[in-house]
């Protein structure tokens, strides 16, 4: 009686274990009972100026288990993270009289962007700015906290993710994206090297980071490094990836989401991350588990604005809407991530 009583323990402690560290249970479940995962959009954005140490650290606090920082170079070659190479939204550059001269408009991905770009900053220059709400006029709230944080480097966020898992006593995953690489690739500050060089001094593993982006070449080019880590193909909805647009390859997004199309993402990819409308009504969920691979769609957020019809509540575009509606849907659907503005009430959806 004893012994069945000691057995009875261990199997208890390592449920509770795999219960505590999402990420863990997810590699070791089958397909068909994996808990999906919860990846906090640059951080927890709907709470905190995205990109910043606050919001990723309220992502992880309310149960995220993956963080995800876009990349961009400065002028001296080191990947930080913002949403875009152009900052006048995310940071307060405009409020600095010693760089209204670098104001400048530019050709990003085929079209004309006007602001100030990360690549004519050096690090040092970057880290005397600070970080604002990017959509103040949605998320009024989060601007109490604006002008308090400053740009980080791709080192910092892995820094914050490995401390953040000694914290909470389990894994958090980085997600890095390649934001823009091709443009980055013909002004000389190629993001894949840079990238698979913090990889390997940082030792990631599978479990410690998943890298994404929107170009294929990119994430071939980051394949070619053999680092061991998770690949993501994201998925637009309309046109197709740059890389593809600018070498002439009529391959839209469309097609990539064929089963022809999931097949050959297959052959270099482990995940795919489509728009969550594109899951609706139709087969992609099934045909890319059938090809092999996982599915995680973007992005989930809490207002009426991003939310479909049947899912707003109140007259107000930024009122909340019935969040959790529209994730049981997801869940029921089989989807294995979701990538969310809102991790806590993405947690608080999948505990029910």
């Amino acid at each position: 009686m004893r012994r069945r009583s000691l057995l009875l323990a261990a199997a208890g402690t390592a449920a509770t274990a795999a219960t505590a560290d999402p990420a863990h249970a997810a590699e070791q479940a089958t397909p068909h009972t994996r808990p999906p995962l919860v990846i906090g959009h640059r951080g927890a954005a709907g709470w905190r100026p995205e990109h910043t140490a606050a919001s990723y650290t309220y992502a992880v606090q309310t149960g995220a288990d993956w963080i995800e920082p876009d990349l961009v170079p400065t002028k001296d070659h080191v990947l930080v993270v913002r949403h875009e190479n152009e900052i006048s939204q995310t940071t307060d550059v405009s409020q600095h009289p010693e760089f209204a001269g670098r104001r400048t408009t530019k050709t990003v991905d085929g079209r004309p962007v006007t602001g100030w770009f990360t690549e004519d900053f050096t690090l040092a220059e970057l880290k005397t700015l600070r970080a604002v709400e990017r959509l103040p006029l949605v998320r009024n709230r989060n601007t109490v906290f604006d002008g308090r944080a400053e740009v980080l480097t791709f080192q910092e966020v892995v820094d914050l993710a490995r401390g953040l898992s000694r914290t909470h006593g389990r894994t958090i995953a980085v997600f890095p994206e390649t934001k823009h690489p091709t443009y980055f690739r013909s002004i000389g500050l190629p993001l894949e090297p840079k990238l698979a060089h913090a990889i390997r001094r940082n030792r990631l593993g599978r479990r410690e980071c998943v890298v994404q982006s929107f170009e294929p070449t990119s994430l071939r080019r980051v394949a070619a490094e053999r680092l061991g880590v998770p690949l993501w193909q994201a998925l637009g909805t309309t046109g197709g990836p740059y890389d593809l647009v600018s070498a002439g390859d009529p391959t839209t997004y469309r097609d990539m989401m064929t089963p022809a199309g999931l097949a050959r993402i297959a052959a270099y990819a482990d995940w795919i991350g489509p728009d969550k409308s594109s899951l609706v009504g139709t087969s992609v969920l099934a045909d890319a588990h059938a090809a092999g691979l996982r599915v995680g769609p973007y992005t989930f957020r809490a207002e009426n604005q991003f939310l479909a019809a049947q899912f707003r509540r109140g007259s107000g575009v930024n009122d909340f809407g019935d969040a959790f509606a529209e994730y049981a849907l997801y869940y029921g659907m089989g989807v294995d991530a979701v990538v969310t503005d809102f991790p806590d009430l993405a947690v608080m959806a999948r505990k029910r």
